[in-house]
């Protein structure tokens, strides 16, 4: 991608996560109520994340996980009946993300694996070694530190939303919208370079060990 493509491609997504959101929101909720007006503001998102989602193909486990995510995510809000309800459900909802993560580590199936095996697929490496590399025990540790950075966001997101929520009100809406932005967009870089740091020490373990991949290898998964 060109560094053309790239600006238009933040631009886009300034436009439809940001843009369109405040302008249905702040300009709709004086017709048709906060409630409405916030249910108008989500779709332009998920109306291109549905759209990327077939453009790139992502028919993954991630990609599946994302769009089920989403509608689960559009089911809640318009059964919520309220904009305040919307915003809690909201809440829980993530919570519930934050949750399953942390059942991920605490049984050392650590989601990030997931995650990053599907990651190397989509660059031409099969899924199963993949797996019987992160799923080394040296490995494992490294991606419940991955999966710990995710849990982190969560919390810190999650909490941000319950105290604006609680101070003010439906007021909330375009303030969890940014600040989601922003701190979405400095969790994706420490996940990104965090999964890198995994990555590369992964590698240096198949190498230093000098493992025969094509024989069968004790891993925490096959425990």
């Amino acid at each position: 991608m060109d560094n053309r493509l790239k600006i238009n491609y933040i631009l886009v997504e300034l436009i439809v996560y940001l843009g369109l959101p405040y302008f249905i929101w702040s300009h709709g909720r004086s017709f048709i109520g906060d409630y409405y007006a916030m249910l108008l503001s989500t779709i332009p998102a998920i109306v291109y994340t549905i759209y990327r989602f077939m453009k790139d193909r992502q028919f993954n486990l991630v990609g599946v996980f994302i769009i089920s995510s989403l509608l689960f995510s559009s089911l809640l809000d318009l059964l919520a009946g309220s904009a305040i309800q919307m915003l809690w459900n909201s809440v829980f909802l993530s919570y519930g993300y934050t949750l399953i993560f942390i059942i991920s580590m605490m049984i050392k199936k650590p989601l990030a694996i997931y995650l990053a095996v599907e990651f190397m697929h989509l660059q031409g490496y099969p899924r199963e070694k993949s797996k019987k590399l992160y799923f080394i025990k040296e490995n494992v540790k490294l991606f419940q530190l991955v999966t710990a950075i995710f849990v982190i966001r969560g919390l810190v997101m999650n909490t941000i939303m319950v105290w604006l929520i609680i101070n003010h009100g439906a007021d909330a809406f375009m303030h969890l919208i940014i600040i989601r932005k922003a701190l979405g967009l400095v969790f994706s870089v420490l996940i990104f370079i965090a999964f890198l740091f995994a990555g590369n020490k992964a590698m240096q373990v198949m190498k230093e060990t000098d493992r025969d991949w094509t024989k069968p290898v004790q891993t925490v998964e096959a425990e």
